[in-house]
């Protein structure tokens, strides 16, 4: 998930009165007398050490949006998003992370790393597969930090950036570092993970277990089965569970990353700071951070920062209209 202390501020906190979700800023409308409960049938290329099933709604020629899913979540957290931006005659781009849905490994011998290098360096390859050679890039969770990477080393690939909770690139020696016993408990299912128990646990339990994260993070979110299932049939594909034990005793230091990433962690072990068009999101999530300054620092260009009061973790489907807005207004910064 996104931070140690924000989830933690989350699992403690006293449920909030969900908002109602406001209109698009730019005035963009959706059918709501119909809400579909699908995408239109996926793609798939061949990019980097992976095939990526993946979205592809819009005009083809239109400005390219590149939404980046989290775990527990899928590409499912955009249903509703992709249509706002279509609207608007965006391109918009939504894969499926490593180890979920229709994206698999292209050989059986790639090592299953589910380290943020990894991760951040597949959305490169697949925008040199798709030929994009920059694009808006919005996420949140593992999907966040994968376009904040991206943006700060490889910012002329990013036309603007939408990362709910800011900076969220992953600092190995600050992950260390122990926090107060309150802010510890949020973080409960790392240390599970770290033990063959827990290996064996989210194995077994994957749904089940990937369910109370989603309760936990966004408490005032009442999804319905339905929902709910359509993103857990992402979860099922064969490298899950290895990617996310693998990300999470990663960042603890309890399994190593691979060489050909040494170089860009090391970049990233610096703290680079990110200079493209920025609007960054802050939600219940992330408890007292969701005002946003404990990173803004590291935002060195235009800048905006909005909070959404009553929404829990996965903005993207708890305020799909906010999150839209987010992205049309950063593309005019």
């Amino acid at each position: 998930m996104i931070s140690r202390r924000g989830f933690s501020k989350v699992a403690l906190a006293a449920a909030v009165g969900a908002t109602t979700l406001g209109a698009c800023s730019n005035g963009a409308s959706v059918d709501t007398t119909r809400p579909r409960t699908e995408f239109p049938p996926l793609k798939q290329i061949d990019a980097g050490l992976l095939t990526v099933g993946y979205v592809d709604e819009g005009p083809a020629d239109g400005p390219p949006v590149i939404l980046l899913h989290g775990w527990p979540y899928d590409i499912h957290s955009y249903l509703d998003v992709v249509p706002l931006l279509t609207a608007k005659g965006f391109r918009v781009l939504v894969p499926y992370l490593r180890g979920y849905g229709s994206t698999h490994f292209r050989s059986g011998d790639t090592f299953r790393n589910g380290q943020q290098a990894a991760l951040a360096t597949d959305v490169i390859d697949f925008m040199d597969a798709l030929k994009i050679p920059a694009a808006i890039l919005g996420g949140f969770d593992w999907g966040a930090r994968n376009a904040d990477i991206v943006a700060a080393l490889w910012p002329e690939r990013v036309k603007a950036l939408v990362p709910v909770s800011g900076y969220v690139i992953v600092n190995l020696e600050a992950n260390q570092q122990p926090l107060s016993p309150q802010a510890e408990l949020g973080w409960w299912y790392q240390y599970y993970f770290a033990t063959d128990r827990g290996l064996r646990g989210y194995r077994q339990n994957t749904r089940d277990f990937n369910k109370l994260i989603w309760h936990n993070a966004s408490p005032t979110w009442k999804f319905d089965d339905d929902t709910y299932d359509r993103s857990a049939a992402a979860f099922d594909n064969p490298d899950h569970v290895d990617i996310v034990i693998h990300n999470y005793r990663w960042r603890l230091g309890l399994a190593k990353g691979e060489p050909r990433y040494d170089a860009v962690e090391g970049k990233l072990a610096a703290k680079p700071t990110i200079g493209v068009p920025t609007i960054t999101i802050g939600s219940d999530f992330d408890g007292p951070a969701k005002d946003g300054a404990a990173y803004r620092k590291m935002f060195t260009g235009k800048y905006a920062h909005r909070v959404l009061d009553g929404i829990g973790h996965n903005v993207p489907q708890e305020a799909p209209r906010e999150f839209a807005a987010a992205i049309i207004d950063a593309s005019a910064l």
